[in-house]
């Protein structure tokens, strides 16, 4: 297997089904990049319909409206007051007409694209919130629009109201809750509206500052002012309700989590108010169906497929009778099946990558370590295929974010190092989502001291084990991960042996993170970072160039909207000029989540020569 084998983009990213079940849209794999195409699931329904994605632009979701029309969620950065802003944008595509209606794309403001409702009759309408403005003012806070999205024609149904960020509508499109948010107090509060409409009314309050939590409902129940909510005890319990909002109180349970889970979302039918599954993170990080058809099928898919494979169920119709699955394994992409409930056969579309199939590559499993001072971290261990996983040269791959974490799922960085005979270890380090809130907060003040520490210790305890040969390890990471990656090479220059950094920080400031700029939660994104470190140049790996050692690789995109190209150029500079080791790759094309598949190539030759040269596995 070549690198072009692991670089070839999945067959399909964010897959969704139609309402009636007979299409599929997504974002779809090319040799150029990835487009946003239709395609019918019957061999009657014609060609695909595809639109490619421009430059700058990252298509990160899409939503049906009916059958001929879905919504495409986008994210670039637009100049304002000689500043970058990340700006999320909607557009419409009509897949029987092939054209594509920008829309609300005349506002100004940061975010445009929040869909609250779509119409469940068919006809093209959605309801949007939208800021008019960027500045804060009245066109700062968003408004409410009903939107034909074939035509892009709008009204207004609610006007922007001071401090409220965000709007929820029921099943019947009638807005009923609005999230308000005071950056200057980090305060929120929830405002309410019964069914029959009325008057808003504040139902709850939150201090963020003090770490209060504040009431998020998942959904409405029709016939009064019952919502599904998720309640999270001090303890980590966590739960579904069916409760009152006006007055506050639980009426009903509905799912509670196991113990060292908790629900992180909850996915409802097609009416927008019954609930069908909630997600889990923490101990079990997975997708739980609670609505018995589902979790009777489910079960029926887990026994059919046996151990070591999975079954998710990614998209379904409006009646949910026929669906999209994917059969997977954390050790290969796998394949898309159609599902028809009707007559309870699978069948399968399309490989994930065509190039590697369905084969079982290298083994993953979760492992979990100790710290030096003691603290439990879980880590994702690659060990390459066919070789014994002794001494092994090794890789650690700290994650970007660093609110993110890894898991037990396919990862073609991962198994492409491992086809090359090293060990890769992906911890998820202190400060990690995913585990906790006290275990986020462990990461507050550590940025680069204990966060990094616990990268080192995923070493140390793979030369413990027998594993790893500590004296042929190299640090590997993209994003955060590069960050880590280059101020390990500074920070512990004796323990690596080459460090690659992947469009990372190597200047750190308040306004440079993973989260990019959101100008109604300036502050509290600017909070979340200062809690990470009271001294960012302290702990930039640009001001410790003089105590690297090891060979260093930066490999960024020049199309990079999330962390710009200038962060490894100035590295390398610096670098050069102190007479480091260090090699820059800068490829034209390439976005922050190298979305195009010969930019993966680049990025994965280039690693491969790397690491040949300064880390070889034989």
């Amino acid at each position: 297997m070549t690198a072009a084998d692991f670089a070839a983009l999945p067959f399909i990213e964010g897959v969704k089904m139609s309402p009636s079940g007979e299409w599929m849209a997504g974002l779809f794999g090319g040799i150029t990049g990835r487009r946003v195409c239709a395609i019918s699931l019957f061999e009657s329904g014609g060609p695909p319909h595809c639109i490619g994605i421009p430059d700058k632009i990252e298509a990160h979701s899409i939503r049906w409206v009916n059958d001929d029309s879905f919504l495409i969620h986008v994210t670039t950065q637009q100049p304002v007051g000689g500043k970058l802003w990340y700006v999320s944008r909607l557009a419409a595509f009509n897949r029987t007409t092939g054209k594509l209606k920008t829309l609300l794309w005349d506002l100004n403001g940061q975010s445009t694209d929040d869909v609250i409702w779509t119409a469940r009759d068919g006809s093209p309408y959605a309801l949007v919130s939208a800021q008019g403005s960027i500045y804060v003012g009245d066109a700062f806070w968003p408004a409410i629009f009903r939107v034909n999205v074939d035509t892009g024609v709008r009204s207004q149904v609610l006007p922007g109201r001071g401090d409220v960020m965000g709007w929820v509508a029921d099943g019947a499109g009638q807005v009923r809750l609005g999230y308000g948010y005071d950056d200057s107090t980090r305060r929120t509060r929830l405002l309410y509206r019964g069914e029959g409409g009325g008057t808003f009314h504040t139902i709850d309050r939150a201090d963020l500052r003090k770490r209060e939590s504040s009431l998020n409902p998942m959904g409405f129940i029709p016939g009064g002012n019952h919502a599904l909510v998720v309640h999270d005890d001090d303890k980590g319990g966590s739960a579904l309700f069916e409760a009152d909002l006006d007055p506050r109180k639980d009426v009903k349970s509905i799912y509670t989590a196991p113990e060292g889970s908790w629900i992180d979302d909850v996915t409802l039918a097609a009416d927008g108010q019954t609930p069908l599954a909630v997600s889990l993170r923490g101990a079990l990080q997975k997708t739980v169906w609670i609505e018995p058809a589902l979790a009777e099928l489910q079960a029926a898919f887990d026994k059919a497929v046996g151990s070591g494979k999975r079954a998710q169920i990614l998209s379904f119709s409006r009646d949910r009778k026929r669906m999209l699955v994917l059969l997977d394994q954390p050790n290969s992409p796998g394949s898309l099946y159609f599902y028809d409930v009707d007559d309870g056969q699978l069948r399968r579309l399309a490989p994930m990558n065509d190039k590697l199939g369905s084969r079982a590559l290298s083994p993953v499993k979760l492992v979990t370590y100790k710290a030096r001072d003691g603290l439990p971290i879980e880590a994702v261990v690659t060990s390459p295929k066919g070789r014994e996983a002794r001494r092994l040269p090794v890789i650690v791959m700290p994650h970007g974010g660093p609110w993110a974490h890894d898991t037990l799922d396919y990862d073609y960085w991962a198994q492409f190092l491992a086809s090359k005979g090293y060990l890769v270890i992906q911890p998820n380090f202190r400060g990690s989502t995913g585990y906790g809130q006290e275990f986020e907060r462990r990461g507050e003040g550590q940025l680069g001291l204990a966060m990094q520490d616990d990268v080192n210790d995923a070493l140390a305890w793979a030369v413990s084990e027998g594993l790893a040969d500590g004296k042929r390890a190299c640090i590997v990471g993209a994003s955060y991960g590069g960050y880590a990656a280059m101020w390990g090479a500074a920070r512990d220059p004796d323990l690596w042996r080459c460090s690659i950094s992947i469009a990372g920080v190597a200047s750190l400031r308040r306004e440079v993170n993973d989260m990019g700029d959101s100008s109604m939660h300036a502050n509290s994104n600017s909070d979340a970072w200062g809690r990470m470190t009271p001294d960012f140049a302290a702990v930039s790996p640009i001001n410790a160039v003089t105590r690297i050692k090891a060979p260093m690789l930066l490999i960024h995109g020049k199309k990079d909207s999330t962390v710009d190209v200038s962060q490894s150029t100035a590295m390398a500079s610096r670098m050069r000029a102190a007479g480091k080791s260090v090699e820059l790759v800068q490829i034209p094309l390439a976005d922050h989540h190298f979305t195009r598949e010969p930019d993966r190539l680049t990025l994965l030759t280039s690693m491969e020569t790397f690491l040949a040269k300064y880390n070889p596995a034989d």
